[in-house]
């Protein structure tokens, strides 16, 4: 009886905390006061601690000696670790997921896309991000192998703190990802080899990795 409504609570400050390191309202190194926080939720700290752990345990949320929780820090070379490793996985699911997919699920992708396309005159990034992961979710999820699968949620996870920021730092990226996505999406349709689908799915990860490198 008592355990629910602490999980609820845990639940609640995950999602507050995490909502805030996604919009950059908190951003790279910012400081978690647990107290602070707990009081604007209006609830003790021990759901705010549990979720503080969670989200240590997916790579957002570091501890730093004498100081205590914060922002995970932009790491370049994690970063292109990340990327290189989520291209890898994503592109081998892609191509497993491919023969698995149906008319309805490639036109679903297509409308995801068309969404992203409408965003690029009023460009937001978060929203773009959002969306862009909607689109490879359709492509991907279907993988049968369990442990690809596993690795690619992974890598989402471990991206998401810089993967909600990457189009705002390099907005030009968004027109060339959209127009890829009709490429890959073509690919699948008219079934091609699923070396050349792999190899599409993760050059387009890797694009999106070299255009901020570029730039940063």
């Amino acid at each position: 009886m008592t355990t629910a409504p602490s999980a609820s609570k845990s639940q609640q400050a995950y999602d507050w905390i995490r909502q805030r390191i996604a919009s950059r309202q908190y951003g790279p190194g910012y400081r978690l006061v647990l107290g602070s926080m707990a009081q604007s939720l209006d609830m003790s700290v021990v759901p705010v601690r549990e979720a503080i752990r969670r989200l240590e345990a997916e790579g957002l949320v570091e501890f730093e000696r004498n100081v205590g929780a914060r922002v995970a820090l932009v790491d370049r070379e994690e970063y292109v670790n990340s990327m290189q490793t989520l291209g890898v996985v994503e592109g081998i699911a892609t191509a497993l997921s491919a023969p698995l997919l149906g008319g309805a699920d490639l036109d679903r992708a297509e409308a995801v896309n068309a969404r992203l396309t409408a965003l690029l005159d009023d460009f937001d990034p978060i929203a773009f991000t959002r969306l862009n992961q909607d689109f490879h979710a359709v492509l991907f999820e279907p993988c049968p192998n369990p442990h690809i699968l596993d690795l690619v949620h992974r890598g989402w996870t471990r991206m998401q703190g810089l993967r909600d920021s990457t189009f705002a730092f390099v907005p030009g990226r968004a027109h060339e990802s959209v127009q890829e996505h009709v490429e890959i999406l073509d690919l699948i349709r008219s079934g091609a080899d699923p070396l050349e689908i792999e190899m599409a799915a993760r050059q387009h990860r890797w694009r999106t990795m070299n255009a901020y490198l570029a730039d940063h």
